[in-house]
């Protein structure tokens, strides 16, 4: 199983002192080393995606369960008209973060914040870090938020950079979430509750898309 090289350090720091209990005949302590090794090996899978190629797709940037899906009432958005679709990361999800859409990355702004829950509503004062990409003129921002486990963000795109949609960008270490912002004019196709699998489902279609 190909696991993110993130994740490199925990298992190793997890299984170096399996094998070594399990010499000194320490079994108990072994196994449960060798489990917790076995759950970060999991955590940090990075399986490979089928990104659909039609015009016009906003994709899922990550695995988990949509939160909302709908317009925003401007607590969370960055200011001006947005759709909103945010998506709850358990620590059983696929980790590693994809772009929603090809284009040039414009911005990144990381936030400092809390470390509250991400699957409450206020988790949107944690800290954070922001991609703003230019799709063909339109604006898509995806927002990687972390959460009581999650204490570090992964961003590996930078401004300037141009992205392929279904593209990784980044991961999230532990339980998290992600917010997606969208032109008002974009047709939603997930609902709240819906479980989405990053790179593959299909969140929105963009109008007036000039995708060739």
């Amino acid at each position: 199983m190909k696991i993110d090289k993130a994740g490199v350090p925990f298992v190793t720091g997890a299984l170096l002192p399996a094998a070594a209990l399990a010499v000194s005949k320490r079994y108990l302590w072994a196994a449960a080393f060798a489990a917790l090794g076995g759950f970060l090996t999991y955590f940090f899978r990075d399986p490979e995606r089928q990104v659909p190629s039609a015009p016009g797709l906003v994709v899922s940037p990550a695995d988990g369960r949509v939160m909302i899906a709908g317009p925003t009432d401007g607590r969370w958005a960055p200011a001006g008209d947005w759709k909103q679709i945010t998506i709850f990361l358990s620590p059983m999800d696929v980790h590693i973060n994809r772009t929603p859409v090809e284009g040039r990355v414009t911005r990144i702004v990381y936030r400092p914040g809390k470390f509250l829950p991400a699957y409450k509503e206020d988790a949107s004062g944690n800290e954070l870090n922001e991609i703003w990409i230019d799709h063909h003129g339109q604006t898509v921002i995806v927002r990687q938020i972390v959460g009581v486990l999650a204490r570090r963000i992964v961003c590996r795109v930078a401004e300037g950079q141009a992205l392929q949609r279904g593209e990784r960008i980044g991961l999230m270490k532990f339980g998290s979430r992600m917010d997606v912002f969208l032109p008002p004019a974009a047709a939603l196709t997930v609902r709240v509750g819906e479980h989405v699998v990053a790179g593959e489902t299909v969140l929105a279609r963009l109008e007036h898309s000039h995708d060739a």
